[in-house]
């Protein structure tokens, strides 16, 4: 994984996109991992029974997309301080999702470099279903992480 330094990032850039596809099994997978059975998720008839379109994408689990696709683009030496997200649309499994962002600001706090991204999670119509912000802190030149 490459580590991103703050001297690098500069407002406007975009954050590298993350490429999703949650099929019905992991959808299934993250309700055991979460404890989140809400039969909406994995029980089709039961969905459809509720005015949906079939089972769909458990609202943390875009989250957790969203929180993958900053600290994959920080790298390792990177610290997400900050991760909020909007749902404001449902997305089905087996859709191609990308998870995408912007640094909207830059700036130095008592010696740390931190920055703040936009993002969200964008459906196969390209429609962003869950909107969010990040806030990151990236190591500066010159200064080793411990």
């Amino acid at each position: 994984m490459t580590q991103l330094y703050y001297e690098d990032v500069n407002v406007g850039d975009d954050v590298s996109p993350l490429s999703k596809n949650a099929t019905s099994q992991q959808l299934v997978k993250y309700a055991g991992a979460s404890g989140d059975y809400y039969q909406i998720h994995y029980d089709d008839g039961f969905a459809r029974n509720n005015g949906l379109p079939g089972i769909i994408i458990h609202g943390a689990l875009k989250n957790a997309f969203l929180g993958q696709l900053v600290t994959d683009w920080m790298g390792p030496h990177g610290q997400l301080k900050k991760l909020s997200v909007s749902y404001r649309a449902m997305d089905i499994p087996n859709e191609d999702l990308v998870c995408s962002g912007t640094v909207t600001d830059k700036r130095v706090e008592d010696g740390v470099g931190i920055v703040e991204c936009e993002i969200a999670l964008h459906n196969g119509a390209g429609k962003a279903t869950t909107p969010g912000k990040a806030i990151v802190s990236l190591p500066m030149w010159g200064r080793t992480k411990q």
